[in-house]
């Protein structure tokens, strides 16, 4: 059996920055900054992705997305499966992550249950302040 290859222009859930699709729910006006898509990319690459991109464009628009791509070669191997699982898994808690620290506060439920089921996996959770408590400082 010859090994497969998947791949993906940009993963699912935090390979893509585009203020006017993908992350448009990040009300917390950081939706215009490309961090998510470069630490999918960085992300990916120390997870075991056969090659990663970082590029411009896509459905969007050129100027108007970033991406983080990457592919990977499957050949049977053990080793190819838990890169695989370690990557794919990746993407998943990594947008959800970010849109937690967004204020999302479904995103925040999700990945606390996320961090209880996946051995490893501890995400530095925000402490929400309230908006009346800003101008108490003042």
């Amino acid at each position: 059996m010859a090994p497969i290859v998947i791949s993906r222009d940009h993963h699912d859930v935090s390979g893509t920055d585009s203020p006017f699709r993908e992350t448009s729910n990040i009300a917390d006006g950081s939706a215009f900054t490309a961090d998510m898509a470069v630490q999918n990319f960085v992300g990916d690459a120390f997870r075991g992705a056969t090659w990663i991109s970082l590029h411009n464009g896509g459905g969007v628009g050129w100027g108007d997305v970033i991406n983080g791509g990457f592919g990977m070669v499957l050949d049977g191997s053990e080793d190819a499966a838990r890169r695989a699982e370690s990557m794919l898994n990746w993407d998943v808690a990594n947008g959800v992550t970010r849109r937690c620290w967004a204020g999302n506060s479904l995103a925040n439920e999700a990945i606390r249950r996320t961090m209880q089921r996946v051995p490893g996996l501890q995400v530095t959770l925000p402490h929400q302040v309230q908006d009346d408590a800003l101008l108490d400082a003042f």
